[in-house]
């Protein structure tokens, strides 16, 4: 399992980051970094059993692909704002009823051009998961990102959404304020949209929580993300009566960046650092940044007719291929 991996990789990262930051003392038989022949001779075995961890990373089964996209160190969308983003401008409210924090959008440029971007928030900590919700926006969430999608169609601005949730909020309060019906709304109001919309998922992709912001042009899944109607625990609890056997469901369930990419709704795969993304954000962020920057050149040069049109096209085609 990946997991046990990821946990021998801490630990020889941690004593290898104490070898390389901390000089020996001693007058002589120093390394030219300032470490001892013996510390040195450390530092070199450790980071030979770390190499060969890393490529032992490189075939992972759907279930380890699964732990990746959950993995909390992954980045979340404010740092895929950061890093990819200049002078982003947040926007709040549904204007109906209220602001929820499991969606953050706005208005920010890339590589100079005005774009809108919109992503789940699940936070960082504790105190960010909960109020954040744990990513699971209500219809409040989708009432705002689609209110802001329609200001970029105004305005002529690409639309770039970051995909992040395990769903959409299931609770009676949510139901009652019309969830499904707010979640049916984006679907088709994204349908039509005029101006070039990107998806990109960068962790969990599950269930109508996630294609409330997926109806794109095209869509792109980093390495290790997943998407799916539901969760892999949802899925063997329904058809098993047995959500244990989650893992054999993740592989039924074909619901890999790889997997989706060979069925045609994927149109890009990013690569991740081995052992995923939390292990080297810049690395990363640069990768994205490349794929984000050629579809988004492609998709301009096409005209509002042309881009609702093949996106309409792009969803009616899924599943008919095989």
């Amino acid at each position: 399992m990946i997991k046990d991996t990821l946990q021998e990789l801490d630990a020889l990262d941690s004593r290898i980051a104490a070898l390389q930051g901390a000089p020996e003392d001693a007058e002589d038989g120093l390394s030219p970094a300032g470490l001892s022949a013996e510390h040195a001779a450390e530092l070199a075995d450790l980071t030979g059993k770390r190499d060969e961890l890393l490529k032992s990373c490189a075939h992972l089964t759907a279930e380890d692909r699964v732990f990746l996209a959950r993995h909390p160190h992954r980045p979340h969308v404010d740092e895929y704002i950061h890093a990819l983003f200049t002078d982003f401008f947040e926007q709040r409210g549904d204007r109906q009823c209220k602001e929820d924090t499991a969606i953050l959008g706005g208005i920010a440029r890339f590589h100079g051009l005005p774009v809108t971007v919109l992503g789940h928030r699940k936070g960082s900590t504790l105190e960010e998961n909960m109020h954040c919700n744990f990513g699971m926006p209500g219809p409040e969430g989708y009432r705002k990102a689609l209110r802001l999608m329609k200001q970029a169609e105004k305005f002529g601005r690409p639309i770039i959404t970051l995909i992040d949730t395990p769903g959409a909020y299931p609770g009676k309060d949510a139901e009652e304020r019309g969830q499904g019906e707010a979640i049916a709304r984006n679907l088709m109001e994204m349908s039509g949209l005029t101006v070039p919309v990107i998806a990109v998922v960068t962790g969990e992709g599950s269930s109508g929580g996630a294609l409330g912001l997926g109806v794109a042009n095209h869509i792109l899944m980093l390495e290790n993300a997943v998407y799916s109607v539901l969760s892999p625990e949802g899925f063997a609890s329904i058809l098993w009566k047995d959500a244990s056997r989650s893992g054999e469901a993740c592989e039924i369930m074909k619901l890999t960046a790889n997997d989706l990419y060979e069925d045609g709704i994927v149109e890009e795969v990013i690569p991740e650092p081995l052992g995923g993304a939390q292990r080297d954000h810049q690395q990363l962020f640069s990768a994205l940044d490349t794929a984000l920057e050629k579809h988004l050149a492609r998709l301009c040069k096409m005209s509002g007719r042309a881009l609702a049109e093949q996106r309409y096209k792009k969803f009616r085609q899924i599943g008919e291929k095989g």
